[in-house]
């Protein structure tokens, strides 16, 4: 009888269910992993929700995985079962433009690996061996988890130069804008405000090193946050991507300054003030996923202790509980839910 395992499947946020497949073999240059922890990312909420623009229903989760190589595929010889791994899930051609350039985080044939493709949230899953990072010497498999989300907010701090002695707001106190703080900390930003509608993100914010955290539905919302940087903000992270938020960028940023679209948008048109845009010389940019030395600059921050993972991680479910684990990951009080699996 052909050996099963248990996968993932969400058709919607009320049908997430397990399905049983026959288990995967390593092909060439493969790997076949045994996951141990996967995120749930805000991506797969709004897909689950249908929201998401890139991702349809249904789809077969897990692009923030850990796990333990089980079986090496031919070709692939520099790992050996045992080893922990941290997936990168952008699956990218090498052959185009943007690839060729380096820059294979917005390959024009782009596909991610737990959102086009099926994913790591399943007993075991097989990845391109050039896909994973081993997980550095005593890290846990927890902070390991955090990798993958933090490489998208050191990716997009990257895009602004050099943040050292500069001013900077985080719009949005979810997962990747708590992370976006974080990493623009580490980036040597001299004073950031955050904003949020939650109070209890506000005060994650500022336990994690904010200078000021701000309702994101505040009247004098710029007033104050001006008066807490000395003026407005070299640099504006919008972490929400949302006509509001970016109607709050325009305004909060200074002129030459710069604001980064950190947040997945909703599909369709977002009014945007052009003449601020024009006017002030603002440099409006988008910022996709990340790039392998932008994992390898989450892990080195990973590593140092900077991010509190108990400040992030606000809930574990096992892997037969992962309806449960999307339930929880909508509700706005949590930051990062995690799925785990048994340990091989």
């Amino acid at each position: 009888m052909t050996e099963q395992i248990r996968r993932v499947l969400v058709r919607s946020l009320d049908d997430i269910t397990i399905e049983h497949v026959p288990a995967p073999v390593a092909g060439d240059d493969e790997l076949l992993v045994h996951a141990t922890v996967v995120g749930v990312c805000g991506s797969d909420t709004h897909a689950a929700a249908g929201h998401h623009p890139f991702i349809d229903l249904p789809y077969r989760p897990g692009h923030e995985a850990v796990g333990v190589v089980a079986a090496v595929g031919k070709g692939a010889e520099n790992f050996a079962p045992g080893d922990r791994v941290i997936i990168e899930p952008n699956l990218y051609c090498g052959r185009c433009p943007q690839c060729r350039s380096g820059r294979y985080n917005i390959c024009q044939e782009l596909k991610v690996f737990g959102c086009q493709t099926p994913g790591a949230m399943a007993d075991r899953f097989t990845i391109p061996a050039d896909r994973v990072h081993r997980v550095p010497d005593g890290m846990t498999d927890i902070e390991a988890a955090l990798v993958e989300p933090l490489s998208t907010p050191v990716h997009a701090v990257a895009k602004t130069g050099d943040l050292t002695g500069r001013t900077v707001a985080v719009l949005g106190a979810g997962p990747i804008g708590l992370l976006t703080l974080l990493a623009a900390k580490h980036a040597g930003a001299a004073r950031i405000v955050v904003t949020d509608l939650l109070d209890g993100k506000r005060e994650r914010a500022l336990r994690l090193g904010a200078d000021m955290a701000l309702p994101a539905d505040a009247l004098d919302l710029v007033e104050q946050a001006h008066a807490a940087l000395g003026g407005p903000a070299d640099v504006v992270f919008d972490c929400v991507a949302r006509e509001r938020s970016m109607a709050q960028a325009t305004d909060l940023v200074a002129k030459g300054g710069h604001v980064v679209v950190v947040g997945v948008g909703a599909a369709g048109p977002t009014p945007v003030r052009l003449d601020l845009v024009q006017d002030r010389e603002i440099r409006i940019e988008g910022t996709l996923m990340y790039t392998g030395e932008d994992y390898r600059t989450a892990m080195s921050l990973m590593a140092s202790g900077a991010v509190d993972t108990a400040e992030i991680v606000t809930a574990t479910y096992p892997l037969e509980d992962a309806a449960k684990a999307f339930a929880a990951s909508v509700d706005p009080e949590q930051v990062k839910v995690l799925v785990t699996a048994d340990s091989p």
